[in-house]
């Protein structure tokens, strides 16, 4: 799979918009801590023109689960949620509903994947790791555009599960971000662009079809999930009410749903899910 055939038709690389999207990660994540992102002040005034909405969305009003539909649940962890070291605003709200859809998926018999981000200390995507801030911007093969805290660190109390979350129905856990050197926001396929987690391993040998992906961050590790599960065969549906986006600075939360869009990912809310 080349890089440009992983975006839409008008050849957006995966790395571009990683450049874009990180940008929204970093002012978001920066404002937590005070912080303001150099990538901000070299643009303050950014701006999509045209900007899609969630409200905008056509969303499907209603999907029976078949036996070869998946719940995956995305990087529901400490660190990703209040308090957490990179923390997603709202993420708390949906640990309750997603449980919910989890349960009902168990129920049928449907597969339930939750992946995990796993970093070793001293991954090369820390800034602690090259004596520099983070959200400083940094370029290597696997790692970047930019550093980031030290979080999910293997074993560590951020890289756990919420407490709340219901992992008794997974029925498997797929670690990404694992490797020294390589960084993994899509569960699929790594920021090299050439390891795979696993996952879609895994769902082919399950004769998995279809996959719902939901939990954090919509625009960002669910968003390139969705993507790359795409590119890799699967259909993909978001129940855009189990995700919280970052969308700093304004615009890559549109950016993101156009591009979910014009990849033929569908949208729906999770009580729509029976």
């Amino acid at each position: 799979m080349t890089e440009k055939n992983r975006f839409n038709k008008k050849g957006l690389s995966r790395r571009a918009f990683i450049g874009r999207v990180a940008v929204g990660v970093v002012v978001g994540v920066a404002a937590t801590y005070g912080v303001t992102s150099m990538m901000q002040k070299s643009n303050p005034n950014s701006t999509i023109v045209d900007m899609l909405t969630i409200n905008d969305l056509e969303l499907v009003s209603k999907i029976d689960l078949k036996k070869e539909d998946s719940l995956i649940i995305v990087d529901m962890q400490n660190d990703f949620l209040p308090s957490g070291a990179l923390p997603v605003n709202g993420g708390n709200e949906i640990i309750s509903p997603i449980n919910s859809l989890a349960e009902r998926f168990h129920k049928n018999g449907n597969i339930i994947v939750m992946t995990q981000d796993w970093h070793p200390p001293g991954h090369d995507s820390f800034a602690s790791s090259h004596n520099k801030e983070p959200f400083e911007p940094f370029e290597s093969e696997g790692i970047g555009p930019v550093l980031w805290p030290d979080h999910c660190v293997q074993g560590s109390k951020g890289a756990e599960f919420h407490p709340d979350v219901e992992g008794r129905f997974a029925n498997a856990i797929i670690r990404k971000g694992y490797r020294q050197n390589v960084d993994s926001y899509s569960t699929f396929i790594e920021n090299d662009m050439k390891t795979y987690t696993g996952l879609s391993g895994l769902l082919n040998t399950l004769e998995i079809k279809r996959i719902f992906l939901c939990g954090l961050a919509l625009d960002y590790c669910v968003f390139y999930s969705a993507i790359d599960g795409r590119n890799l065969g699967f259909d993909v549906v978001v129940p855009i009410d189990l995700s919280k986006a970052i969308d700093s600075p304004s615009g890559h939360l549109s950016n993101a749903l156009q591009k979910m869009m014009d990849e033929g990912v569908q949208f729906t809310k999770s009580n729509d899910i029976t």
